[in-house]
């Protein structure tokens, strides 16, 4: 099979060439850049030097099977109004602009996974979305959401690889701050996926590069059932989201494909932590989950050691 990687000389575009070289059914991969067309992919991204000797193209081949998207919001759709895509062909878009589309089917394994499989357009979840609705999904789903106070912490790598004041690491190191209180991006579609209930949202800037936590506080209803059933009932048997006995911390996290969860009860009220890699669980590992549950894979191929 034969992967096409739109936009790929970015940080999710830069791990979707780590995953997609090594992957057991993935023949060749075509990384997209106008840019950085011409260069070797070891010259844009230092650590696949003697790994591969893969070179950027700055055009679509005709023979690929599935597409990723990994360029600015606001860029896929335009780029698919451009470069109209067979019906056929799987597309899977990392920006933003499909998120609430209902031609396109929400990307979040662990909630859609049977429409995954069926689907040939696929919008991957935004990387705060998915740590939030992952820690609340099973607690909506059980009608015990009704208002979740959420801080979360991301990297700078969330913001892009093109340099800003507030990612550039003289700003970031040693600081942390708040920004898009209470009207971030992803809450449409956290809202849209949990489907009940109040999310606030504070999302804050980190002094790390990647990996994000969410920390979520609930007030559980008189009589809720057990917590801990709750979790392990929606992810036992889920193989990129864990249940785990502790408060989990970033560092555990980054460079894996998985989402941790864990929680502390006080009374009524329920903290419930949950950390991915922002780059990874949060956008390309994500995406290849979705590729490999969309073409019939084994739904981790290509994303464990």
């Amino acid at each position: 099979m034969k992967a096409a990687i739109v936009g790929a000389a970015g940080y999710t575009g830069g791990e979707l060439i780590r995953i997609l070289s090594t992957h057991p059914h993935v023949d060749d991969v075509a990384a997209v850049s106008s840019s950085s067309a011409g260069k070797s992919w070891a010259e844009v991204f230092s650590s696949l030097t003697g790994r591969t000797d893969g070179v950027f193209v700055d055009a679509l081949p005709d023979d690929v099977d599935v597409v990723f998207l990994c360029v600015a919001h606001g860029k896929a759709s335009e780029w698919l109004a451009n470069n109209p895509q067979p019906s056929d062909r799987l597309i899977i878009d990392l920006s933003a602009d499909h998120r609430l589309d209902s031609a396109w089917t929400y990307g979040l394994p662990e909630a859609n996974r049977a429409q995954i499989a069926q689907a040939r357009r696929i919008a991957n979840p935004g990387c705060f979305a998915t740590a939030i609705e992952l820690a609340l999904l099973p607690l909506a789903n059980a009608g015990l959401l009704t208002t979740a106070h959420v801080t979360a912490l991301t990297g700078s790598t969330g913001a892009g690889q093109q340099p800003t004041d507030t990612t550039h690491f003289s700003w970031r190191n040693n600081n942390a701050s708040v920004y898009k209180a209470f009207d971030h991006q992803h809450l449409a579609e956290i809202h849209a996926t949990l489907g009940t209930g109040k999310v606030v949202f504070i999302p804050m800037r980190a002094p790390w590069a990647r990996g994000i936590i969410a920390t979520c506080v609930v007030d559980l209803p008189e009589n809720a059932p057990d917590v801990a059933q709750l979790f392990a009932a929606a992810y036992t048997n889920e193989p990129a989201t864990h249940v785990v006995s502790d408060l989990p911390d970033v560092g555990r996290v980054v460079l894996s494909p998985f989402c941790y969860i864990g929680f502390q009860q006080n009374g009524s009220q329920l903290l419930v932590v949950s950390v991915i890699d922002n780059l990874l669980k949060g956008a390309s590992a994500q995406a290849v989950q979705n590729m490999n549950v969309a073409l019939g894979w084994a739904e981790m191929a290509g994303l464990l050691p």
